[in-house]
């Protein structure tokens, strides 16, 4: 009988059991409550949830929480007392309005226009931005789109519930991405994943926030500085706008398509080396234009129809021909005029050497000794010689044992050497924002073709001693 009466108050066949179980069984685990509700944790949650807004339920602050629940008789005399209160509410707010009533009624598009605006709040605090990842989570149905940053994991798996929640969107056949910045101290968090959840390592996105479908968006506005602590200071936008979630999508996709993926990334900690997939550039402009110059073509094709001339067809292609075979000759200057940019590719080359090399090295603290160690590498694979000053300005002095020359068909490998030294003290000198790396001319001396100054610009150089 108490089971139909508040049933017919509107509850759920669920959350009637919970107070009924609760009702003789305080102080209850969600995890226990589920077990004797035969249903999954995540469910027992929600209702847990609603039944909290009610105010039938109560819950301790311990880890877990403990929940306790009104005997059926109260809650059913609660839901009643509740009722009459918004029922009474409702009589004096239709009484007050009524007075001043205006018989107007919104056009169709004032209300359409209405529905359609998009909507914004804040949440402030971890716990509740990660409530609202749990909602996101049971309502997707297409797609979530978790952007973690360097410890958002970690944030994750410390909000169960909210990790249960992705998990089980991904076993039902949501489609759940994750963009995440992968930091040595935080990989094994990656394992309470579920395996159908793509995750992949991105450093050109470290914003941390969700999007759930073509539907909504939750962007972090502040966060707390100690990732480990509670995120009392977190606090995030939650944009509810079909436009808006799609222009997001379209970036999102684009910075996924470049990420690289977990187990790739991964070796970087495990194996100590840079697995990513490095992508060149090969050279710019139309290389449409640059074959039909290097054939001999200028592209211009008759407006109308001419008499077929035999003769002049074959010479045509005759000349095309042999400016095609010219061009497998295999000199260096042939890539060249075709636009590929053979000296870019080998400095990009050289710029990964070089970020390996102080990916390596990055256990040095000291600058100094990182340089040492950089010089050693340099002069031991024959490459030439380094120096560095410290006074006026902190710089690093490059000689090469090849230095470059005019020959149009060498291949320029002083680019690739060069760009090591370029990627090893971008990579670790300028993760300071207020630090500028600049390569200046040397006094074309073979011991020192150029220099790379290091500025700082607001604060002075880090300590260098030895």
């Amino acid at each position: 009988m108490w089971q139909e009466l508040l049933m017919e108050a509107g509850l759920s066949e669920r959350e009637v059991r919970s107070i009924m179980i609760l009702g003789s069984n305080p102080k209850m685990k969600a995890s226990e409550l589920a077990k004797q509700l035969n249903t999954t944790r995540l469910d027992a949650y929600n209702s847990l949830s609603r039944l909290q807004e009610m105010g039938i339920v109560t819950a301790t602050a311990d880890r877990p929480m403990l929940f306790s629940s009104l005997t059926v008789d109260e809650a059913m005399e609660h839901i009643i007392e509740a009722r009459k209160k918004q029922l009474g509410r409702l009589v004096e707010g239709f009484e007050d309005l009524s007075k001043n009533i205006s018989h107007e009624t919104p056009s169709y598009e004032k209300k359409r226009r209405d529905i359609d605006d998009p909507r914004f709040a804040v949440l402030k605090e971890r716990s509740h931005i990660y409530s609202r990842l749990r909602k996101m989570a049971t309502e997707a149905e297409e797609k979530l789109i978790l952007l973690l940053g360097q410890f958002g994991i970690l944030h994750l798996c410390r909000n169960p519930d909210a990790l249960e929640a992705v998990n089980t969107a991904a076993l039902q056949g949501v489609v759940v991405q994750i963009i995440t910045h992968l930091d040595g101290r935080t990989i094994r968090f990656f394992n309470e994943l579920h395996d159908d959840i793509e995750v992949r390592h991105s450093e050109e996105l470290d914003s941390l926030g969700f999007i759930m479908d073509q539907k909504e968006v939750v962007q972090y506005l502040n966060i707390e500085d100690n990732p480990v602590g509670r995120g009392k200071d977190d606090a995030a936008l939650i944009i509810e706008s079909g436009p808006f979630t799609e222009a997001h999508l379209n970036l999102i996709d684009a910075i996924w398509e470049g990420a690289v993926s977990f187990e790739t990334a991964v070796a970087r900690f495990t194996e100590n080396q840079i697995n990513d997939p490095l992508r060149l550039t090969i050279g710019e402009g139309s290389f449409l234009k640059n074959v039909s110059i290097a054939l001999g073509f200028d592209g211009e094709l008759p407006e109308e129809d001419t008499p077929f001339n035999p003769d002049a067809f074959f010479a045509a292609g005759h000349e095309v021909n042999e400016a095609r075979r010219k061009l497998s000759e295999g000199k260096l200057s042939n890539l060249k005029v075709l636009g590929i940019d053979i000296s870019r590719m080998l400095r990009q080359i050289g710029n990964r050497v070089g970020q390996e090399i102080a990916f390596s090295l990055r256990g040095i603290e000291n600058d100094i000794e990182f340089l040492d160690e950089m010089m050693d590498w340099w002069e031991y694979a024959g490459l030439g010689t380094l120096d560095y000053e410290v006074d006026p300005d902190f710089y690093v002095r490059v000689g090469l044992n090849h230095p470059p020359i005019d020959d149009v068909d060498a291949l320029p490998m002083w680019e690739m050497d060069d760009g090591i030294i370029e990627g090893a003290l971008s990579t670790r000198f300028t993760k300071e924002s207020n630090v500028v790396i600049q390569r200046v001319k040397g006094s074309d001396d073979k011991k020192d073709l150029w220099r790379y100054i290091i500025h700082r610009q607001t604060t002075p150089p880090r300590e260098l001693s030895e």
